[in-house]
């Protein structure tokens, strides 16, 4: 089980990756919403805003009032921003659970 300074690192390092993404990409995925990250296994979620093709203000919190909800396991997230786990497939076995609109989960897959 990963630890909730890992998974803190894993949101920052998640947040730099969607900032140095080509413009091309970043035009393409542009949003603008809340995004909370739970962490089933730490009962910890952090939270973000997707602005401006960027991943901005990662705070933990208590809430996972976001407009786009992740939650996972610590182990799953850390293998997530690795590029060990398959967002797609985590999402279709369950692994990582996902609640959103049509739109930004498509979105949301292109920055994974």
């Amino acid at each position: 089980m990963a630890t909730v300074e890992e998974c803190e690192a894993a949101m920052h390092q998640f947040a730099e990756h969607i900032g140095g993404l080509d413009a091309e990409t970043r035009r393409k995925t542009t949003l603008d919403r809340s995004v909370s990250c739970h962490i089933r296994d730490l009962a910890v979620t952090f939270r973000g805003q997707l602005r401006d093709g960027e991943l901005q203000d990662v705070v933990r919190t208590d809430s996972t009032d976001a407009q786009i909800r992740l939650a996972m396991t610590s182990d799953d997230l850390v293998q997530l921003i690795d590029g060990k786990l398959n967002f797609a497939k985590a999402w279709a076995t369950g692994r990582i659970k996902v609640e959103a609109s049509v739109f930004d989960l498509l979105k949301l897959r292109s920055l994974l």
